[in-house]
């Protein structure tokens, strides 16, 4: 620096913002919110700023820069008035950030997690738990329906994960029996057939929740032939994940469906278009189902 120069001792807003690596809308905004004080102005009723109002302002953007709120730099500032040179407000004020930025690296990682594992299962797939994709693990390519995986989709919101991997077991059984399939695809068929045109007391609905019944037992019948209805190990590998509180929010699955539903909250949140007369056909089949189950003649497992 040339003997002759002399530094200011003091600048304008301008030149302040120029240094500081902000601009004067910045600074200006610091003075609204109390995080830099108004400094002494000068003939021209200017701002002019001195040397430690420089340095607060190189601490207010290292310290924005860094991603610590306005708010948060204000109130450490608040609690040490001599800024840098002071200890515990702006000492506390970092380590409560460095809390929350562990956090989002941690959720970062999450969501990171979750993506890669979609990528691997495949999208709809890769939307349920582990729990549940383990269990579907095997089958043939393009066994699986679009409905069956949203319907898996949907049963993990109401019943976690545990209740999603138990009902896999009935599109493991549609998946490897075609016939089983082929008759599933007849019955959901005309059951779709019951629309809004067809009266509650319409003779085709008993009809067709006799079908549903019929087809429920079958479908049972081949899952217990099949050992695919033996859980232990299921019931296991859920234990062993969960040994303390069995909390399926946060199960390592990467699904982000946050807590259960309980069946009643999810039945007036979860829409279906199913009509009057449908939905009479569904209860005869519960009941049938149930009458069969106080005769000892099996639980077959419900439609879904």
């Amino acid at each position: 620096m040339p003997a002759s120069f002399m530094p200011p001792r003091q600048v304008r807003i301008g030149d302040a913002a120029a240094f500081a690596g902000c601009t004067p809308r910045a600074i200006r905004h610091y003075h609204e919110i109390g995080l830099l004080p108004e400094p002494e102005r000068g003939g021209d009723d200017r701002r002019r700023y001195g040397y430690e109002d420089m340095i607060r302002l190189l601490w207010i953007r290292r310290m924005s820069d860094a991603g610590i709120a306005l708010e948060d730099i204000r109130d450490a500032f608040a609690r040490d008035p001599g800024g840098a040179d002071s200890g515990d407000g702006i000492e506390v004020m970092l380590g409560r950030v460095e809390e929350s930025l562990v956090a989002q690296e941690a959720e970062l990682r999450r969501q990171r997690t979750a993506v890669q594992r979609m990528r691997v299962e495949g999208s709809r797939m890769g939307l349920l738990s582990d729990l549940v994709t383990e269990r579907l693990k095997g089958l043939p390519e393009g066994s699986l329906r679009q409905a069956d995986l949203d319907t898996l989709l949907v049963t993990e919101r109401i019943f976690g994960p545990l209740g999603a991997a138990v009902q896999a077991t009935r599109f493991v059984a549609l998946a490897t029996h075609p016939a089983l399939r082929e008759e599933s695809d007849r019955v959901d068929a005309a059951e779709e057939a019951l629309d809004d045109s067809v009266a509650v007391d319409d003779p085709r609905i008993a009809h067709v929740a006799a079908e549903r019944h019929a087809f429920e037992t079958s479908l049972h019948a081949v899952i217990e032939e099949s050992g695919l209805d033996e859980d232990d190990a299921l019931f296991d590998a859920w234990d062993a994940a969960h040994p303390e509180t069995g909390d399926d929010e946060k199960d390592g699955s990467g699904s982000g469906s946050g807590r259960v539903m309980g069946v009643l909250e999810a039945t007036g949140k979860m829409p279906y278009d199913l009509s009057p007369a449908r939905l009479r056909c569904m209860e005869l089949a519960e009941e049938l189902s149930m009458l069969t189950a106080d005769e000892g003649g099996g639980n077959p497992r419900p439609a879904t």
